[in-house]
Protein backbone atom coordinates (compact mmCIF):
# COMPACT_ATOMS: atom_id res chain seq x y z
CA UNK A 1 0.00 0.00 0.00
CA UNK A 2 0.82 3.39 -0.41
CA UNK A 3 0.89 6.30 2.39
CA UNK A 4 0.75 10.24 1.58
CA UNK A 5 1.05 12.48 4.27
CA UNK A 6 0.62 16.40 3.92
CA UNK A 7 2.35 18.22 7.10
CA UNK A 8 6.36 17.77 7.32
CA UNK A 9 5.87 19.33 11.51
CA UNK A 10 7.15 16.93 14.08
CA UNK A 11 4.18 14.84 13.96
CA UNK A 12 3.81 14.55 10.77
CA UNK A 13 7.57 13.42 10.04
CA UNK A 14 7.19 11.34 13.15
CA UNK A 15 4.02 9.08 11.97
CA UNK A 16 5.81 9.13 8.12
CA UNK A 17 8.84 7.41 9.54
CA UNK A 18 6.98 4.83 11.64
CA UNK A 19 5.50 3.72 8.02
CA UNK A 20 8.09 4.11 6.39
CA UNK A 21 9.82 1.96 8.57
CA UNK A 22 7.78 -0.74 7.77
CA UNK A 23 6.54 -0.50 4.18
CA UNK A 24 8.73 -0.70 0.99
CA UNK A 25 10.68 2.08 -0.72
CA UNK A 26 8.91 5.20 -1.76
CA UNK A 27 5.22 3.81 -0.49
CA UNK A 28 5.50 6.59 1.90
CA UNK A 29 5.75 10.13 0.75
CA UNK A 30 5.46 12.86 2.95
CA UNK A 31 4.61 16.64 1.20
CA UNK A 32 5.97 19.68 2.80
CA UNK A 33 4.55 23.04 1.28
CA UNK A 34 7.78 24.70 2.45
CA UNK A 35 10.26 23.56 -0.18
CA UNK A 36 13.75 24.94 1.28
CA UNK A 37 12.77 22.82 4.87
CA UNK A 38 12.05 19.69 2.14
CA UNK A 39 15.62 20.33 0.42
CA UNK A 40 17.55 20.30 3.76
CA UNK A 41 15.37 16.64 4.81
CA UNK A 42 16.82 15.40 1.31
CA UNK A 43 20.09 16.05 1.74
CA UNK A 44 20.36 15.54 5.47
CA UNK A 45 17.59 12.61 5.89
CA UNK A 46 16.89 15.08 8.79
CA UNK A 47 14.00 17.43 9.78
CA UNK A 48 16.35 19.81 11.91
CA UNK A 49 13.21 22.23 12.14
CA UNK A 50 11.17 19.77 14.61
CA UNK A 51 13.10 16.49 14.56
CA UNK A 52 16.62 17.76 15.48
CA UNK A 53 18.65 14.36 15.68
CA UNK A 54 15.83 12.09 14.76
CA UNK A 55 17.24 10.27 10.93
CA UNK A 56 14.67 9.57 8.02
CA UNK A 57 14.24 6.50 7.06
CA UNK A 58 15.84 5.76 3.48
CA UNK A 59 12.65 4.63 2.21
CA UNK A 60 11.04 7.73 2.94
CA UNK A 61 10.12 9.60 -0.02
CA UNK A 62 9.88 13.55 0.35
CA UNK A 63 7.36 15.79 -1.95
CA UNK A 64 7.00 19.14 -2.86
CA UNK A 65 4.29 18.77 -5.46
CA UNK A 66 1.02 18.68 -4.35
CA UNK A 67 -0.71 16.90 -6.88
CA UNK A 68 1.36 14.31 -7.23
CA UNK A 69 1.44 14.02 -3.83
CA UNK A 70 -2.70 13.03 -4.02
CA UNK A 71 -2.52 11.24 -7.44
CA UNK A 72 -0.07 8.57 -6.90
CA UNK A 73 -2.87 7.21 -3.99
CA UNK A 74 -5.16 4.52 -5.32
CA UNK A 75 -8.42 3.69 -3.81
CA UNK A 76 -6.94 0.82 -1.22
CA UNK A 77 -4.06 3.44 0.21
CA UNK A 78 -4.32 6.33 2.53
CA UNK A 79 -3.83 10.05 2.65
CA UNK A 80 -2.44 11.41 6.31
CA UNK A 81 -3.29 15.43 7.04
CA UNK A 82 -0.96 15.87 9.57
CA UNK A 83 -1.81 19.82 9.43
CA UNK A 84 -2.55 21.90 12.63
CA UNK A 85 -6.56 22.75 13.19
CA UNK A 86 -5.94 25.80 12.02
CA UNK A 87 -4.35 23.92 8.54
CA UNK A 88 -7.06 21.44 8.20
CA UNK A 89 -10.10 23.06 6.61
CA UNK A 90 -7.79 24.76 3.63
CA UNK A 91 -5.73 21.10 3.22
CA UNK A 92 -8.82 18.93 3.24
CA UNK A 93 -10.26 21.30 0.56
CA UNK A 94 -7.42 21.21 -1.73
CA UNK A 95 -7.02 17.45 -1.54
CA UNK A 96 -10.65 17.20 -2.66
CA UNK A 97 -10.11 19.40 -5.34
CA UNK A 98 -7.69 17.04 -7.04
CA UNK A 99 -8.64 13.89 -5.98
CA UNK A 100 -9.29 12.10 -9.34
CA UNK A 101 -11.32 8.81 -7.45
CA UNK A 102 -12.48 8.13 -3.92
CA UNK A 103 -9.87 8.68 -1.44
CA UNK A 104 -9.16 6.74 2.33
CA UNK A 105 -8.32 10.33 4.36
CA UNK A 106 -7.51 10.62 7.84
CA UNK A 107 -6.30 13.31 10.32
CA UNK A 108 -4.01 13.56 13.21
CA UNK A 109 -4.67 17.23 14.51
CA UNK A 110 -6.67 17.45 17.87
CA UNK A 111 -8.84 20.91 18.49
CA UNK A 112 -12.51 22.73 17.04
CA UNK A 113 -12.65 25.33 15.19
CA UNK A 114 -12.11 28.53 16.48
CA UNK A 115 -14.81 30.35 14.36
CA UNK A 116 -17.36 27.70 14.39
CA UNK A 117 -16.32 25.55 17.48
CA UNK A 118 -16.71 22.50 14.84
CA UNK A 119 -15.12 19.12 15.32
CA UNK A 120 -12.35 18.13 13.19
CA UNK A 121 -15.06 15.33 11.09
CA UNK A 122 -17.41 18.50 10.99
CA UNK A 123 -14.79 20.57 9.14
CA UNK A 124 -14.20 17.83 7.20
CA UNK A 125 -17.53 17.19 6.07
CA UNK A 126 -18.22 20.57 5.51
CA UNK A 127 -15.09 20.76 3.31
CA UNK A 128 -16.13 17.58 1.39
CA UNK A 129 -19.82 18.61 0.45
CA UNK A 130 -18.32 21.54 -1.09
CA UNK A 131 -15.50 19.78 -2.92
CA UNK A 132 -16.16 16.12 -2.91
CA UNK A 133 -17.24 16.37 -6.65
CA UNK A 134 -19.53 13.19 -6.32
CA UNK A 135 -16.76 11.10 -5.02
CA UNK A 136 -17.37 8.65 -1.57
CA UNK A 137 -14.61 9.59 0.37
CA UNK A 138 -13.69 7.32 3.83
CA UNK A 139 -12.73 9.68 7.00
CA UNK A 140 -11.42 9.23 10.17
CA UNK A 141 -9.28 10.56 13.34
CA UNK A 142 -6.13 9.19 14.60
CA UNK A 143 -5.64 10.11 18.21
CA UNK A 144 -3.98 9.07 21.33
CA UNK A 145 -1.26 9.69 23.53
CA UNK A 146 1.87 10.53 21.96
CA UNK A 147 5.00 12.59 21.86
CA UNK A 148 6.48 12.95 18.04
CA UNK A 149 9.78 12.55 19.41
CA UNK A 150 9.33 9.68 21.13
CA UNK A 151 7.80 7.91 18.35
CA UNK A 152 10.23 8.92 16.16
CA UNK A 153 12.62 7.55 18.46
CA UNK A 154 10.86 4.04 18.20
CA UNK A 155 9.49 3.79 21.47
CA UNK A 156 6.15 2.30 22.86
CA UNK A 157 2.97 4.22 21.65
CA UNK A 158 -0.86 3.15 21.50
CA UNK A 159 -3.07 5.43 19.32
CA UNK A 160 -7.08 4.79 18.09
CA UNK A 161 -8.79 5.28 14.75
CA UNK A 162 -11.96 6.48 14.84
CA UNK A 163 -14.09 5.99 11.89
CA UNK A 164 -17.49 4.53 11.02
CA UNK A 165 -15.49 2.38 7.89
CA UNK A 166 -14.03 -0.70 9.30
CA UNK A 167 -12.39 -0.85 5.98
CA UNK A 168 -10.31 2.29 7.01
CA UNK A 169 -9.44 1.53 10.04
CA UNK A 170 -7.86 -1.59 8.92
CA UNK A 171 -5.58 0.25 6.11
CA UNK A 172 -5.07 2.48 8.90
CA UNK A 173 -3.75 -0.42 11.24
CA UNK A 174 -1.95 -1.76 7.99
CA UNK A 175 0.09 1.30 7.65
CA UNK A 176 1.21 1.89 11.31
CA UNK A 177 0.58 -1.25 13.71
CA UNK A 178 4.09 -2.12 13.64
CA UNK A 179 7.38 -2.71 15.93
CA UNK A 180 6.44 -0.70 18.84
CA UNK A 181 3.18 0.86 17.58
CA UNK A 182 -0.32 -0.41 18.07
CA UNK A 183 -3.34 0.75 16.89
CA UNK A 184 -7.02 0.60 18.41
CA UNK A 185 -10.28 1.15 16.43
CA UNK A 186 -13.65 2.71 17.42
CA UNK A 187 -16.66 4.43 15.41
CA UNK A 188 -17.26 6.73 18.20
CA UNK A 189 -15.75 9.85 16.19
CA UNK A 190 -17.49 12.73 18.17
CA UNK A 191 -15.78 11.04 21.99
CA UNK A 192 -12.09 10.37 20.26
CA UNK A 193 -11.72 13.82 18.80
CA UNK A 194 -13.46 15.97 21.57
CA UNK A 195 -11.35 14.27 24.20
CA UNK A 196 -7.98 15.19 21.84
CA UNK A 197 -9.54 18.76 22.34
CA UNK A 198 -10.58 19.29 26.06
CA UNK A 199 -7.28 17.65 27.36
CA UNK A 200 -5.47 20.26 26.11
CA UNK A 201 -7.37 22.64 27.64
CA UNK A 202 -6.69 20.71 30.79
CA UNK A 203 -3.15 20.48 30.28
CA UNK A 204 -2.76 24.09 30.55
CA UNK A 205 -4.88 24.36 33.80
CA UNK A 206 -2.53 21.68 34.99
CA UNK A 207 0.68 23.63 33.99
CA UNK A 208 -0.65 26.38 36.02
CA UNK A 209 -1.23 24.54 39.18
CA UNK A 210 2.38 22.86 38.90
CA UNK A 211 3.79 26.24 38.12
CA UNK A 212 1.60 28.20 40.80
CA UNK A 213 3.71 25.24 43.47
CA UNK A 214 -0.17 24.40 44.24
CA UNK A 215 0.74 20.80 44.86
CA UNK A 216 0.36 17.28 43.53
CA UNK A 217 -3.29 16.85 44.96
CA UNK A 218 -4.67 20.07 42.76
CA UNK A 219 -2.94 18.09 40.02
CA UNK A 220 -5.25 15.11 40.74
CA UNK A 221 -8.25 17.21 41.40
CA UNK A 222 -8.07 19.29 38.33
CA UNK A 223 -7.46 15.72 36.13
CA UNK A 224 -10.22 14.30 38.02
CA UNK A 225 -12.70 17.02 37.49
CA UNK A 226 -11.33 18.00 34.09
CA UNK A 227 -12.34 14.39 32.81
CA UNK A 228 -15.45 14.46 33.99
CA UNK A 229 -16.25 18.06 32.43
CA UNK A 230 -14.77 15.89 29.04
CA UNK A 231 -17.09 13.08 30.02
CA UNK A 232 -20.64 15.10 30.54
CA UNK A 233 -19.17 17.32 26.77
CA UNK A 234 -18.05 13.85 24.84
CA UNK A 235 -22.26 12.86 26.08
CA UNK A 236 -23.71 15.86 25.74
CA UNK A 237 -22.34 16.21 22.00
CA UNK A 238 -23.90 12.33 20.81
CA UNK A 239 -20.35 10.37 21.14
CA UNK A 240 -19.87 7.99 24.13
CA UNK A 241 -18.50 9.14 27.53
CA UNK A 242 -16.86 6.00 28.49
CA UNK A 243 -14.40 6.67 25.48
CA UNK A 244 -12.72 9.27 27.62
CA UNK A 245 -11.60 6.39 29.62
CA UNK A 246 -9.41 4.85 27.08
CA UNK A 247 -6.53 6.64 25.10
CA UNK A 248 -7.65 9.37 23.54
CA UNK A 249 -9.42 10.91 26.98
CA UNK A 250 -7.88 10.06 30.19
CA UNK A 251 -4.49 8.15 28.65
CA UNK A 252 -4.21 11.42 26.55
CA UNK A 253 -4.85 13.29 29.21
CA UNK A 254 -2.32 12.10 31.79
CA UNK A 255 0.12 12.64 29.48
CA UNK A 256 -0.27 16.13 27.89
CA UNK A 257 -1.03 17.13 31.50
CA UNK A 258 2.12 15.72 33.37
CA UNK A 259 4.84 14.96 30.31
CA UNK A 260 7.29 17.26 29.90
CA UNK A 261 7.20 17.32 26.07
CA UNK A 262 4.01 18.43 26.45
CA UNK A 263 3.52 22.26 25.03
CA UNK A 264 0.30 22.99 26.63
CA UNK A 265 1.75 22.13 29.74
CA UNK A 266 4.18 24.52 29.34
CA UNK A 267 2.23 27.19 28.45
CA UNK A 268 0.23 26.87 32.10
CA UNK A 269 3.76 26.64 33.64
CA UNK A 270 5.03 30.24 31.93
CA UNK A 271 1.29 31.45 32.14
CA UNK A 272 2.16 30.64 36.45
CA UNK A 273 5.45 32.19 36.36
CA UNK A 274 3.72 35.92 34.56
CA UNK A 275 4.49 35.81 31.35
CA UNK A 276 2.74 36.98 28.81
CA UNK A 277 0.85 34.57 26.17
CA UNK A 278 2.30 36.10 22.98
CA UNK A 279 5.95 35.49 24.28
CA UNK A 280 5.44 32.15 25.24
CA UNK A 281 3.63 30.94 21.93
CA UNK A 282 6.77 32.95 20.24
CA UNK A 283 8.96 30.49 22.24
CA UNK A 284 7.58 27.13 21.61
CA UNK A 285 8.18 27.01 17.71
CA UNK A 286 5.44 24.37 17.88
CA UNK A 287 1.23 25.32 17.79
CA UNK A 288 -0.32 24.70 21.15
CA UNK A 289 -3.75 23.84 20.56
CA UNK A 290 -5.69 24.02 23.59
CA UNK A 291 -4.60 27.98 23.10
CA UNK A 292 -6.23 28.04 20.13
CA UNK A 293 -9.45 26.20 20.88
CA UNK A 294 -10.10 27.11 24.74
CA UNK A 295 -12.71 29.22 24.20
CA UNK A 296 -14.62 27.35 20.94
CA UNK A 297 -14.71 24.52 23.74
CA UNK A 298 -16.32 27.08 26.03
CA UNK A 299 -18.93 28.21 23.32
CA UNK A 300 -19.60 24.45 22.14
CA UNK A 301 -20.64 23.67 25.98
CA UNK A 302 -22.70 26.77 26.73
CA UNK A 303 -24.60 25.93 23.39
CA UNK A 304 -24.88 22.50 24.66
CA UNK A 305 -25.99 23.39 28.28
CA UNK A 306 -22.95 21.88 29.61
CA UNK A 307 -21.42 22.82 33.03
CA UNK A 308 -17.02 23.15 32.53
CA UNK A 309 -15.78 25.30 35.18
CA UNK A 310 -12.58 24.50 34.44
CA UNK A 311 -12.39 24.49 30.80
CA UNK A 312 -14.49 27.94 31.02
CA UNK A 313 -11.44 29.78 33.76
CA UNK A 314 -8.71 28.41 30.73
CA UNK A 315 -10.56 30.36 28.70
CA UNK A 316 -10.66 32.83 30.61
CA UNK A 317 -7.11 32.98 31.19
CA UNK A 318 -6.20 32.54 27.83
CA UNK A 319 -8.79 35.84 26.32
CA UNK A 320 -6.68 37.87 29.23
CA UNK A 321 -9.53 38.43 30.99
CA UNK A 322 -8.69 36.59 34.17
CA UNK A 323 -4.95 36.12 35.82
CA UNK A 324 -3.96 32.52 36.56
CA UNK A 325 -3.91 33.31 39.89
CA UNK A 326 -7.22 34.67 40.27
CA UNK A 327 -8.53 31.51 38.19
CA UNK A 328 -7.42 29.38 41.20
CA UNK A 329 -9.04 31.29 43.51
CA UNK A 330 -12.17 31.62 41.58
CA UNK A 331 -12.37 27.78 41.23
CA UNK A 332 -12.31 26.83 44.80
CA UNK A 333 -14.49 29.34 45.97
CA UNK A 334 -17.57 27.43 44.10
CA UNK A 335 -20.29 26.01 46.03
CA UNK A 336 -19.83 22.57 47.40
CA UNK A 337 -21.77 19.81 45.45
CA UNK A 338 -22.13 16.05 44.63
CA UNK A 339 -19.55 14.35 42.69
CA UNK A 340 -20.49 13.79 39.22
Amino acid sequence: MKVTLLGAGAWGTAMAAQAAHHLQQDDVCLWSRNTSQLAQMQQSRENASYLPGVTLPPSLKLESDFSRAIKRLSKNDLLVVATPMSGLSETIAHALKVAEHPLNIIWLCKGLEPQTSFLPHQVVERENKLHSHGLSHSFGALSGPSFAREVASGMPCALTIASTSNDLCAIVQTAFHHGNMRIYSSDDLIGVELGGAVKNVLAIAAGIGDGLHLGLNARAAVLTRGLAEMMRLVKAAGGRSETCMGLTGVGDLILTATGDLSRNRRVGLELAAGKPLPEILSGLGHVAEGVLCASAIGELAKRLKVEMPITEMMGEVLSGKLAAQDAVRKLMGRDPKIEA
